[in-house]
């Protein structure tokens, strides 16, 4: 670090602009693009996030790992990374969840993991032959690629997808790469709309005009299918909620406020958390998080923000620790005259749960604790929905602008 520090110093002193600089600059001085609404449209220059791991050699080299073990007459296994909280720890320094070294070695001899080996390499030489074929499918689909009954019993590799799906996460974090890096996706999950124009593979898509239903974020957002090409976007807001979003939508807040609007169907899909890190990390794009004044609503909230314990692997990947969550507080219902019957009752299992996170290290900030509490003192929880009790709009045109106006929000 020190060296970098030192020589670019030194090359900016002595020696003349690379030829490379006037891009930008060049850029800056070119006729913006714009909409159909005449608005100037920034062209997006930023620098590619992607990482450059090959992720097909990492798999050849787990089974020319297996492969060598087999060729020494020992008992071949695998490691996998222990996914739990009792593996991770918070990382305060950069504010997000870090996995911890613990690991389970995954044995072909023994007889309560030979099956779960015997799957771990079906399911990797399946991922294999995706990467090879420069292909991808979802994980329906490699669940049934291979699912088979062993020639001469009747045991099956596979009976219920159940059985795969915890194999890939295993994979995951054994091979530090995303499920999106093995070829796999899932059904898309989540909207989005606002002043922006992208490319998704190699299709120009102005996310203006989108219509009522917004552009559906794909499990696969990596830069080399989702191209940010220009746009006029000032900050992300991420809503909790489908409905709501709709609401946000139908009310053009985007184009008024300038502004991404997205939503992940309650806990945001990888696909979303990937999509707003990179525009975060690319763009420069503060993100706002308003979720539901419950339990639930505040662990969304963290999972963008720190990342999440199964993905703790991947959190320099998936988790923003600058997001700032814009609500719903506990305390909105005193500041905007929320009425007392729009509130629920917590209930245990609200209770124990925000007791839970209460006490994870990563809400342990004195603003948080005050929050949680405040809100358990209270009893009730509040939806996003509470606040159409006032006006359908009040959420757009009341509420949101003036919490931003008054930099209402926690960090």
């Amino acid at each position: 670090m020190a060296k970098k520090k030192t020589t670019s110093k030194k090359t900016a002193a002595k020696k003349p602009v690379a030829k490379k600089a006037p891009v930008q600059r060049s850029a800056k001085k070119a006729s913006p693009a714009k909409s159909s609404g005449g608005a100037p449209k920034k062209k997006i220059i930023r620098k590619s996030t992607r990482r450059k791991v090959d992720t097909g050699a990492v798999l050849v080299g787990m089974a020319n790992d297996i492969a060598t073990q087999v060729g020494a007459l020992t008992d071949p296994g695998v490691d996998i990374p222990t996914r739990a909280l009792s593996n991770v720890d918070f990382d305060e320094k950069a504010g997000m969840i870090r996995m911890g070294s613990n690991t389970q070695r995954r044995n072909f001899f023994n007889l309560g993991q030979a099956k779960k080996f015997m799957q771990t390499t079906l399911v990797a030489a399946g991922c294999s032959e995706l990467i090879r074929q420069k292909k991808t499918t979802s994980i329906r689909d490699l669940f049934y690629h291979c699912k088979h009954t062993i020639e001469g019993s009747k045991e099956n590799t596979f009976d219920e997808q159940s059985e795969s799906d915890p194999i890939i996460e295993d994979l995951e974090v054994a091979l530090a790469s995303l499920r999106e890096e093995l070829g796999l996706f899932a059904e898309p999950k989540g909207a989005m709309v606002g002043p922006m124009v992208i490319e998704d593979n190699k299709d120009t898509i102005d996310l203006s005009k989108m219509g009522s239903g917004g552009w559906a974020i794909p499990s696969i957002v990596e830069d080399h299918i989702i191209k940010f090409k220009r746009g006029s976007a000032k900050y992300i807001l991420l809503i909790e909620k489908g409905a709501v979003w709709r609401r946000f939508s139908e009310d053009r807040y985007w184009e008024k406020h300038k502004c991404m609007i997205i939503h992940g169907g309650g806990q945001p899909p990888r696909g979303v958390r990937r999509l707003i890190w990179r525009m975060h990390n690319e763009l420069k794009l503060p993100v706002y998080v308003l979720v539901d004044n419950d339990p639930w609503g505040y662990y969304i909230y963290s999972v963008i923000k720190q990342g999440s314990i199964n993905l703790a692997f991947e959190s320099e990947r998936m988790a923003i620790p600058a997001a700032r969550f814009i609500g719903m507080s506990a305390y909105d219902a005193e500041r905007f005259d929320i009425p007392k019957t729009v509130s629920i009752k917590l209930n245990d299992n609200d209770t124990r749960r925000a007791k839970e996170i209460m006490a994870y290290p990563w809400f342990q900030r004195r603003e948080w604790q005050k929050e949680i509490k405040h809100m358990l003192k209270l009893g009730v929880k509040l939806e996003l929905e509470a606040l159409s009790n006032k006006d359908f709009s009040f959420i757009t045109e009341h509420y949101l602008p003036r919490k931003l106006k008054d930099k209402q929000w926690l960090d």
